[in-house]
């Protein structure tokens, strides 16, 4: 275990090399915490993590990719063997399923004529793979004293919102793949922190908005910045902080 590692938090963020997850590195390294800035691709990652040096934070990147279970588990031994714990757990890695496509203006997504294996590819890394990197990543996160979950899901995945005729999803297009994935993490969420809380472990999910990245062809309304902040609040609750909630900037999400 590194000496600094006794002193700073260390958080991992996945799909971190860009977009909300790049901005929340960004933001949880400027507090002072370690971050571990994980990427499928590994030159990808180890830019975002110079990035985040350069402007004095202290990061370090690991090849993580949430659907491969070899470099879960590797990175997983890599964050335990240069600091001993895990403070923070950021389940930021996602895809939509449509390419540049926002997901709820995407054709293939119509549940009537969704193509299956695109369903499955979205669930596996938007579910699936939240499962593998916390369960991988929970062990170091015991030894905490202070560990933090956050889950990065969407205003999709609310029953409440997109199921209402007048709200603010009647004229989006039905989503068969993405909004469910969010959804499933949600019940997921609240899973995980009814087992952990005994162990003052907090666990919860946030909205970020509709935010210009990669995913909407950048055609979202709010910066990465102002999407990582309420990411970056979850993580530093309090010891009388929530648990199994779903969050946006404006407060709580109905489910």
């Amino acid at each position: 275990m590194s000496e600094q590692s006794t002193h700073q938090r260390v958080a991992l963020v996945t799909g971190a090399n860009k977009g909300i997850g790049r901005g929340v590195a960004g933001q949880l390294a400027a507090l002072g915490m370690t971050v571990v800035v994980g990427a499928r691709d590994p030159l990808r990652g180890e830019e975002a993590a110079a990035a985040v040096r350069t402007v004095g934070g202290d990061a370090h990147a690991v090849t993580l990719d949430v659907t491969d279970q070899a470099t879960v588990q590797e990175a997983a031994k890599q964050v335990e063997e240069r600091f001993g714990r895990l403070d923070v757990l950021i389940n930021n890695a996602g895809i939509t399923g449509s390419g540049q496509v926002s997901p709820e203006d995407a054709h293939d997504q119509v549940p009537s004529s969704v193509d299956l294996d695109m369903v499955r590819a979205v669930f596996e890394t938007n579910v699936f793979g939240v499962i593998a990197v916390t369960n991988a990543m929970l062990p170091l996160l015991r030894r905490s004293p202070a560990p933090r979950i956050v889950n990065v899901s969407s205003h999709a995945a609310s029953l409440t919102l997109t199921s209402d005729p007048d709200g603010p999803f009647t004229a989006l297009l039905p989503s068969a793949a993405y909004a469910p994935s969010k959804t499933a993490l949600s019940a997921l969420t609240v899973q995980y922190a009814n087992e952990l809380r005994k162990h003052g472990i907090l666990v919860n999910a946030v909205a970020p908005g509709f935010v210009d990245t990669d995913s909407n062809n950048h055609t979202g309304l709010l910066t990465v910045a102002q999407a990582a902040e309420v990411v970056v609040r979850l993580a530093t609750l309090g010891a009388d902080g929530a648990t199994a909630g779903f969050f946006s900037e404006e407060g709580p999400v109905p489910w």
